[in-house]
């Protein structure tokens, strides 16, 4: 088959097919709010650095996942070789070792979308994977659909609101996961982080100006084969803190927040807390700072 025929036969075959745009447009919620993310933290191999980043940038960020209904935001993030020494626990159920992953992407998917969007995700990565459009050198080290739990604020009303996080340019991000005995004490930690800890690091003139917290999902049967099946789905919490500046100027901020959680919430223990910086879209800035 040419490259016309393929493009041919991927065009709708008549009205009816256009029509059901219209259909499904017309039903089902559509307010602007999250309901769910993906969070995805990957590794590429050695020597494919750019490869991978090219792929991601040029294709994959549009293709796999900004074209799917219901995605309304996205952004990419990086952690340069400096900013993977600062991460901790050195033990990490998470990341083994705790410097794996040097690209994080999330994603925002509207409130009651999320089962709609991950039968569209299922199905268009099978197509990728087919036409050969998935990157084979890299490792998925912590990727989850994750249900919103909540959103914590500095700035109050006069700040950007969640559904804002991945347009508005913040200048760092740091990813926390939380790990929980059972599903009552993540509960319990719930409550203190929302009623004491977020309050207290979303100071005023601090360098966080958000904390969106979120729980992860199962993933389907028939996902992917190089996506293992998520983890801590009645135990985890993973919190996004978006920040101000660039982590580096501001790390004593997020440093002993493995303490501050098990002093609060005996049993519960901090399996990652990675500092990154936002990718410049379109380009290979900082891929050669990776290693």
């Amino acid at each position: 088959m040419t490259d016309g025929d393929r493009q041919q036969s991927d065009r709708p075959s008549g009205g009816e097919d256009l029509d059901r745009y219209a259909d499904l447009a017309s039903r089902g919620p559509y307010g602007v709010s999250i309901g769910s993310a993906l969070i995805t933290m990957v590794e590429p191999h050695p020597g494919h650095e750019y490869g991978y980043n090219r792929w991601y940038e040029d294709d994959h960020f549009y293709a796999g996942a900004m074209a799917m209904p219901w995605m309304f935001a996205g952004r990419r993030w990086v952690a340069t070789r400096d900013l993977q020494l600062l991460r901790y626990p050195e033990k990490s159920a998470v990341a083994e070792p705790v410097s794996t992953g040097c690209y994080l992407s999330v994603y925002w998917i509207n409130e009651g979308r999320q089962d709609a969007h991950m039968r569209w995700t299922v199905g268009i990565n099978k197509r990728l994977n087919r036409d050969g459009r998935v990157y084979r050198d890299r490792t998925h080290v912590f990727t989850a659909f994750q249900q919103h739990v909540a959103a914590a604020y500095r700035d109050g009303a006069a700040g950007p609101r969640d559904v804002h996080a991945l347009d508005h340019p913040y200048g760092g991000l740091v990813l926390e996961v939380i790990d929980t005995e059972d599903a009552a004490q993540r509960d319990r930690l719930t409550d203190w982080l929302l009623d004491r800890h977020l309050p207290a690091k979303l100071r005023a003139g601090g360098p966080a100006a958000m904390c969106v917290l979120f729980r992860p999902l199962p993933l389907p049967g028939d996902r992917m084969t190089y996506v293992k099946q998520v983890e801590g789905v009645d135990t985890r919490l993973t919190l996004l803190w978006f920040l101000q500046d660039d982590p580096r100027t501001c790390w004593d901020a997020f440093t002993g927040l493995d303490a501050e959680v098990a002093a609060a919430v005996p049993g519960a223990r901090v399996e990652l807390v990675a500092p990154f910086v936002p990718t410049l879209p379109g380009t290979d800035v900082h891929v050669d700072q990776l290693r």
